[in-house]
């Protein structure tokens, strides 16, 4: 894998458009070549691991809106199939965050026996939530959906749909329209959200509720492993509220949430046209001294983690990474590890026994540790650190625990 750094030079045959406020002098800040272009694909064997489609990042800075966005992405590369698996659910960290959301959209918006949509709804789980907790009635959209035996009981209460939302399906009711970790692999997010508006029509009760990647988690916190082919789109507080605005919609709240990982919208249809002047919370002048400096501190980091992985290895510990999803999987690729770490840990069981996207690590479970006895663990989200320590002394270890 190939990382330049710095001020890279932009093909002329790259169109530097934003594709969220259309302005045509988007600067690329870091070039990073031959990545996996699917972080949660599962893999039966380390040679198709090893194998697996690869697509450039040139990562753009738009300084009119705040958008950053990947100017080489190509949509033709991308297949979400039912082979694809990116659930936290199996997290209890994740799932407290989840329910307390789900709560708190139930009472902010009396969603209580009413419908609700969810676009791009994974395995079903938040929506099943949504559901169960305001006895409301749930619609999901995903093309990757395969039938989950915990959700059989509220068949009569959910339904999912294995396609892609579009507006063939605008004539479905919804209080609620949720649309969570899917707008960052849109490349077109303005005609997205303007098929999103349509579909709304004239309700003007119905809620739109939508959570992305906080692109600031990214730049300031050094969440560099967060950069992946799948997201074409890293969205700050002005971009995703220029967007809303934009197509139609009033925002009514706009927050950093989970430990400032993601940022959550909510909004309604506009009574009037409204006017573009404010559009978020950072300054732009700021996220642009943020993008400037990013990589320079993202080369340090990569350098700082290439030698600690070559002293644990020049000392003959084993190292294990736990987090078999988009971070664990970009770490693992970014900085080689084929050779230095053999086996990555996940909750979730759907996971287990495969094989890790363009590095080819096994995925195993926790119980495995047992066994294996790692002298490392290096935990890809600070925020399950306490969850993973505790679970590392329960399994008997005494092993040193480590956030990247």
């Amino acid at each position: 894998m190939q990382v330049t750094l710095g001020q890279s030079a932009q093909p002329a045959t790259l169109d530097a458009t934003c594709p969220v406020c259309h302005a045509r002098d988007s600067t690329a800040f870091i070039d990073i070549r031959q990545v996996p272009v699917h972080c949660n694909l599962l893999w039966a064997t380390r040679a198709e691991a090893f194998h697996v489609p690869r697509g450039d990042i040139l990562l753009g800075f738009c300084p009119h809106c705040g958008h950053v966005f990947n100017l080489m992405f190509d949509p033709a590369l991308m297949e979400y199939t039912q082979q694809y698996e990116n659930s936290l659910h199996f997290s209890p960290h994740f799932q407290r965050y989840a329910e307390t959301l789900a709560a708190r959209l139930i009472a902010d918006y009396d969603l209580r026996q009413k419908d609700i949509v969810e676009i791009g709804s994974g395995k079903g789980e938040f929506l099943a939530l949504l559901c169960r907790m305001g006895a409301n009635r749930g619609m999901g959209f995903d093309p990757s959906y395969v039938p989950d035996p915990a959700l059989e009981g509220y068949d009569q209460q959910v339904t999912f749909v294995q396609d892609f939302y579009s507006e063939r399906y605008a004539d479905y009711p919804a209080d609620l329209i949720c649309c969570r970790h899917v707008l960052e692999h849109i490349p077109t997010p303005r005609d997205f959200i303007a098929n999103v508006r349509r579909a709304v029509g004239s309700r003007r009760h119905t809620v739109v509720f939508f959570e992305v990647p906080n692109v600031l988690f990214m730049l300031r916190d050094l969440s560099i492993w967060d950069i992946i082919y799948e997201h074409c789109a890293y969205y700050s507080s002005n971009s995703l509220a220029y967007l809303f605005q934009a197509c139609g919609f009033e925002v009514l709240q706009l927050q950093a949430t989970f430990g400032g990982q993601f940022l959550a919208l909510e909004a309604r249809l506009a009574d009037q046209p409204l006017s573009m002047t404010h559009v978020g919370g950072e300054s732009l002048e700021q996220l642009h001294r943020d993008v400037a400096a990013f990589a320079a501190n993202y080369r340090e980091k990569v350098e700082t983690w290439s030698h600690r992985l070559a002293e644990y290895a020049r000392a003959g510990q084993r190292v294990v990474v736990w987090g078999a999803g988009s971070k664990g999987v970009t770490f693992l690729n970014v900085l080689q590890t084929r050779d230095q770490i053999e086996y990555v840990v996940d909750l979730n069981p759907r996971k287990h026994g495969k094989y890790v996207a363009g590095s080819g690590q096994q995925i195993v479970a926790p119980a495995f540790l047992r066994d294996y006895q790692p002298d490392v663990v290096i935990v890809m989200n600070p925020l399950y650190m306490n969850e993973i320590q505790q679970m590392t002394y329960d399994l008997g270890l005494r092993t040193e625990v480590i956030g990247v």
